[in-house]
């Protein structure tokens, strides 16, 4: 389940940086932010359960 949720944090920071890189994919570093982020509040809370 670890490994999972490290290869989705992963392919979410590479859109991010997509995103930043490439003129006008703005709207590609906010979705891939928010599910960085998403993806990180999951993980937390099934470590915590």
């Amino acid at each position: 389940m670890i490994a999972l949720i490290v290869a989705l944090l992963l392919l979410w920071l590479v859109l991010v940086i997509i995103g930043l890189v490439v003129k006008g994919l703005f709207w590609l570093t906010v979705v891939g932010a928010l599910l960085f982020v998403a993806t990180v509040i999951a993980g937390w809370v099934r470590r915590r359960a």
